[in-house]
């Protein structure tokens, strides 16, 4: 399904099992066919299901998984979601690695949708950024996409982002900018954070394909659509939430970049019930 998934999801269990279910190992008999549902417990956007199957298929190929509802899909509490379908110490073993995943990704899912639903009215794109956990970028960036959400670049090798720190090391935005277009391939696009109007000023002079406006205050961002004119694509960020989206999408701004998305989400809450056979 993604590159890494499968090495994702050995680490991750080699992690919770290590040399054995000892819990599971000592009750269940090697035999001992089983049965388990994924239910909603509450209301949102599910993602990940499919990644919940692929743990109970690593660990044994013949377990059945049949899905009831799909990536993207609007959950109710008591949606059935799936059903697994297999040996008792499989689903035993892999329930809360599946659950782990599939909870995680359907609360990207949920709140990114419910942010989404905040600006449809307006152009602006919400898009998610790098704060993102540890080999968990491609999933998290996938559930965003479920949600409604677009991706901002996936790292640092697929699109120049010039920040307050490069921009003190290159010796000023000018500098930076130029440096960037010399040394990169013209198909990547060079973007600059700036923090004022001035710096934005500097940043649509040296040929910034994008600009990012640093927690600027509504005032100073609409301010900057009117410098810019579309000449260049802005991105709010800083501060973003449900509170304040609407506001700041209604500046005029291309993007709004919120980091809440993958690194502050509460997980959607699912329950796997199993019933042996």
């Amino acid at each position: 399904m993604w590159d890494g998934l499968e090495e994702l999801i050995n680490r991750a269990l080699l992690e919770d099992i290590g040399h054995g279910d000892v819990t599971t190992l000592s009750l269940v008999a090697p035999e001992k066919k089983a049965a388990g549902v994924f239910r909603a417990k509450a209301s949102g956007i599910l993602a990940g299901i499919e990644i919940s199957r692929a743990v109970f298929r690593q660990l044994d190929p013949q377990t059945e998984f049949i899905i009831y509802k799909r990536d993207g899909e609007k959950l109710l509490p008591g949606d059935i979601i799936a059903r697994a379908e297999g040996l008792a110490r499989v689903l035993l073993t892999g329930e809360r690695l599946a659950l782990n995943f599939v909870q995680h990704l359907s609360g990207i899912a949920t709140r990114t949708r419910r942010m989404a639903e905040l600006i449809q009215d307006c152009p602006a794109r919400l898009v998610d950024t790098r704060k993102t956990v540890p080999g968990m970028r491609v999933l998290q960036k996938y559930a965003v996409t479920v949600g409604g959400g677009q991706n901002h670049r996936f790292g640092l090798y697929d699109g120049v982002m010039i920040k307050d720190n490069h921009i003190e090391v290159a010796g000023g935005i000018t500098n930076a900018v130029a440096r960037a277009r010399a040394g990169v391939p013209h198909t990547l696009k060079i973007e600059v954070e700036v923090e004022s109007l001035t710096q934005l000023e500097e940043a649509l002079q040296a040929g910034a394909d994008i600009i990012m406006l640093d927690n600027m205050d509504l005032a100073t961002m609409k301010k900057a659509v009117e410098i810019a004119q579309g000449r260049v694509l802005l991105e709010a960020s800083g501060g973003i939430n449900e509170d304040t989206i609407a506001d700041i999408a209604r500046t005029g701004v291309d993007l709004i970049s919120c980091g809440l998305l993958t690194h502050s989400v509460n997980s959607l809450d699912i329950s796997f019930d199993i019933t042996s056979e």
